[in-house]
């Protein structure tokens, strides 16, 4: 989708400031779907608190897999942080069912959805003409 207009360059200290930002989250969402994978003692514990059947964890587990390899590749990174932050509301809604405390549990996913985004606009230029924050 070629609009014809330019697309500044993003400067080399904002670039790898997203990147370093986006890698030490996807690190974190990468090992959070590995122990879904391996079902260590908190994982099962945390699935039994929030009555979620422990059937769904490999699947979960996959899936925010699946996002954040999306979200690491460069032409795919947007479609990755979509899927991702659906991911996080899904979290953000179990939370909030589970009646869990407000600004340690529930919305802890919208903060790194927040820090998400903001590692993606720092390094993606297209991203920063679609959603300027300066004119």
């Amino acid at each position: 989708m070629e609009s014809g207009a330019p697309v500044a360059a993003v400067s080399k200290g904002s670039l790898w400031t997203g990147r370093i930002l986006g890698c030490l989250l996807c690190a974190f969402l990468i090992f959070d779907a590995v122990a879904k994978f391996f079902q260590p003692r908190p994982v099962v514990e945390a699935f039994e608190r929030l009555s979620i059947p422990l059937t769904l964890a490999v699947p979960i587990g996959a899936m925010l897999l699946i996002c954040v390899l999306l979200y690491l590749v460069p032409q795919t990174a947007v479609l990755g942080a979509i899927l991702l932050t659906g991911y996080l509301g899904g979290a953000v809604s179990t939370h909030l069912r589970h009646g869990d405390p407000l600004f340690s549990m529930v919305l802890f996913p919208v903060y790194f959805g927040i820090l998400l985004w903001l590692g993606l606009y720092l390094r993606e230029p297209r991203l920063r003409a679609l959603v300027p924050l300066r004119s």
